[in-house]
């Protein structure tokens, strides 16, 4: 059985460590030829939208799956008549619009922060009559890791904020005064079966998540898995699906989702019974999905921009390191690491440690 996959990142190149073991080959479409995944299967090297490439994909891949929502919806359609494609195109042309994707979750019932369309400077001042300060400005698409963002605390942000777009259309939304930030990462087979993995607690820092801690038993996975399945069944959704969200006194309010395994699900490859890797290929093969429970007290720390070096992050208990074959860049997520405890309290001081050497190497 061979996978295709859009793109060869480290998500891509860590949905094939996970496959490999099954008995899977990969074929990547990825315009870099240093891509990072490539030599975990077959590289196609070109752009998205190239015919040949794309015909090669579809004739070779048994399913076509992706690693980022970025991917042109127009390229999942015309592969899907010819081959499988999970997610299916429609959740990805949801996701690759913020006004959208929005949009779509107020009309299946699931609540979001105030937002408000915007072409031009003039609707932005408008806008923010009802929005309110602060708020953020966001372009409606190509935004991830903080790109394309910035953040209204008064009138004189305005034109200085919509000039960094260029113009791009984009959506206001009310800053959201969180308790904290959660996702939660879901999945969904061809069958319909459907698994949730326990809450991950998020901290951000400069658009970029930093660390990922799983929370079992917490107060909000009920509300959260409720939000999870409205969206999974509305969009009949196959394999792995992020939610973000803020909470903020009990309540849920969500952020946006991503058609995709997620940075803050990494926390599972040693933290829980089945990887969201694993059971994102189960999904999409239509196998039976792998159970979600939590393995003891566990965290992800991403490291960005550089690296530590290996002997200091493997001298610290219990910690699990994951690079990712990426020439250190600034604002580049290069590796990874998860830890993995007996109790929140020796959680939290590995944390520490990590997050201690994290801080070093970061130049974002």
């Amino acid at each position: 059985m061979k996978v295709g996959v859009l793109g060869a990142g480290q998500l891509a190149r860590m949905i094939a460590l996970a496959g490999i073991p099954l008995g899977l080959e990969f074929i990547f479409l990825d315009p870099s030829a240093d891509a990072c995944a490539n030599r975990l299967g077959e590289p196609l090297i070109g752009d998205y939208n190239d015919p040949i490439l794309l015909a090669q994909l579809a004739e070779r891949a048994d399913v076509v799956t992706y690693e980022f929502e970025n991917v042109p919806a127009e390229v999942a359609e015309f592969l899907a008549s010819h081959t499988q494609v999970h997610p299916s195109p429609k959740a990805l042309a949801v996701a690759q619009d913020r006004l959208v994707e929005k949009t779509f979750f107020h009309d299946i019932g699931i609540p979001t922060p105030d937002y408000a369309a915007v072409d031009s400077l003039e609707d932005l001042a408008q806008a923010m009559t009802d929005i309110g300060y602060p708020a953020v400005l966001k372009s409606r698409t190509q935004g991830y890791d903080g790109k394309g963002q910035s953040v209204l605390k008064s009138a004189n942000d305005l034109k200085p904020a919509w000039e960094l777009l260029q113009g791009v259309p984009a959506v206001v939304e009310a800053f959201v005064p969180f308790n904290r930030e959660v996702s939660i990462i879901a999945v969904r087979s061809v069958s319909g079966e459907i698994v949730f993995y326990p809450l991950s607690e998020n901290l951000h820092r400069g658009g970029i998540l930093r660390v990922s801690k799983c929370s079992t038993d917490d107060a909000m996975q009920q509300q959260a898995e409720s939000y999870v399945s409205r969206l999974l069944e509305a969009l009949d959704y196959v394999g792995v699906l992020a939610l973000e969200l803020f909470e903020i006194n009990g309540q849920l309010l969500v952020n946006e989702f991503a058609p995709r395994v997620h940075n803050s699900g990494h926390w599972t490859i040693e933290g829980a019974e089945t990887s969201q890797f694993e059971n994102h290929l189960r999904a999409i093969l239509d196998l039976p999905l792998g159970s979600t429970r939590a393995v003891g007290k566990s965290a992800m720390v991403n490291f960005i921009g550089g690296l530590p070096e290996t002997e200091e992050l493997l001298a610290i208990p219990h910690a699990h390191l994951h690079l990712y074959d990426k020439a250190p860049r600034k604002g580049r997520k290069v590796a990874h690491a998860t830890v993995r405890a007996e109790n929140a309290e020796q959680l939290s001081v590995l944390i520490q440690k990590l997050t201690a050497l994290a801080d070093q190497v970061d130049d974002s």
